[in-house]
């Protein structure tokens, strides 16, 4: 049933109605400014930590963002976001997972699409401060760990609803789609900064991570096979992308949330609409605008995008 057949955002200007330029404008030459936020570290259960970026504005009502693959906390999207939801009067937190953010986490552990042990300890750390409404909104890898949550965890009555933006519910499809003409730009751009961190890494624990397997990264499948699967324990690649993929535990959300993926979007497959768990769901909300790109959704005659203003108005209406 919730599957939105007419999305209101399809008519961007013209030259935002191609997905590359839709989605490098949005994440190279689009700026706003960061927050004057308050950071915290959070100290987690396994003795690292995260960095978590805050304003108070509403003692009760609060929304977290969690950004995608490569980001942090100060992306253009998430400072977007964050300024529309301030002015709506919503205090805001925004996440960086681990070795995110600007500063190094402490074990060899990364992050990972189903990270949802360090979502929730955002979770945990925001419901603590006595919010009595708390929203999230994910922006795709940031999106696969909201939807991995709100599926695999109890989740308590104060989270209302949720929004994820360009998320690839199906990791494997989605690599693939990446190693193809254009995208391969996109992919490129990912691996430099995965090499980097994961070098960094091997220098810290060379037990763990060999550095020699690094030069030889060219796409999801070196990062996932050789660092990814065995550092969070996952029997292989294959492994992994099965049980990260949402679309396996999309079945199991019993929170309202609402999928905005564009299909011009160039990182998704097509299994990443799933239309028809959506219409069979109570809770899942699917909308497909046809204009998009990945995380990107540009409005005329406005600095915001069409995500959240449209994740605001989920959030009022329930649809």
């Amino acid at each position: 049933m919730p599957v939105i057949e007419e999305s209101e955002y399809n008519f961007p200007p013209i030259i935002h109605r191609n997905r590359h330029v839709s989605t490098i404008y949005a994440a190279l030459f689009k700026r706003f400014e960061v927050p004057e936020y308050t950071r915290e570290k959070q100290e987690l259960s396994d003795g690292d930590f995260i960095n978590i970026d805050f304003i108070i504005k509403d003692p009760k009502k609060a929304v977290i963002l969690c950004h995608g693959l490569e980001g942090d906390s100060r992306r253009t999207y998430n400072n977007s976001c964050a300024a529309y939801f301030q002015q709506k009067d919503f205090s805001v937190f925004a996440w960086n997972n681990r070795t995110c953010g600007g500063e190094m986490n402490r074990l060899p552990r990364l992050y990972h699409h189903g990270a949802v042990d360090d979502l929730d300890e955002v979770v945990q750390f925001v419901l603590n401060k006595g919010f009595e409404e708390v929203y999230l909104i994910g922006y795709s890898m940031g999106g696969v760990q909201l939807l991995n949550y709100l599926g695999w965890t109890k989740i308590d009555k104060r989270i209302k609803a949720a929004v994820t933006i360009s998320v690839p519910t199906h990791i494997a499809t989605s690599a693939e789609v990446l190693k193809q003409g254009f995208n391969r730009v996109y992919l490129k751009n990912f691996t430099i900064d995965i090499k980097r961190k994961l070098k960094y890494k091997a220098a810290q624990f060379p037990d763990f991570i060999n550095r020699d397997q690094i030069d030889g990264i060219t796409s999801f499948d070196e990062v996932d096979h050789y660092f990814t699967a065995p550092l969070h324990g996952f029997a292989s690649k294959d492994d992994y992308y099965e049980r990260v993929s949402p679309e396996f535990s999309l079945k199991d959300i019993t929170t309202p949330v609402l999928i905005i993926n564009s299909l011009d979007d160039p990182f998704l497959s097509e299994r990443c609409y799933p239309r028809s768990i959506a219409r069979d769901s109570a809770f899942v909300y699917l909308e497909t605008p046809k204009y998009g790109g990945h995380c990107a959704f540009p409005l005329r005659n406005s600095t915001y995008s069409y995500a959240e203003t449209r994740a605001y108005e989920f959030f009022q209406s329930g649809k």
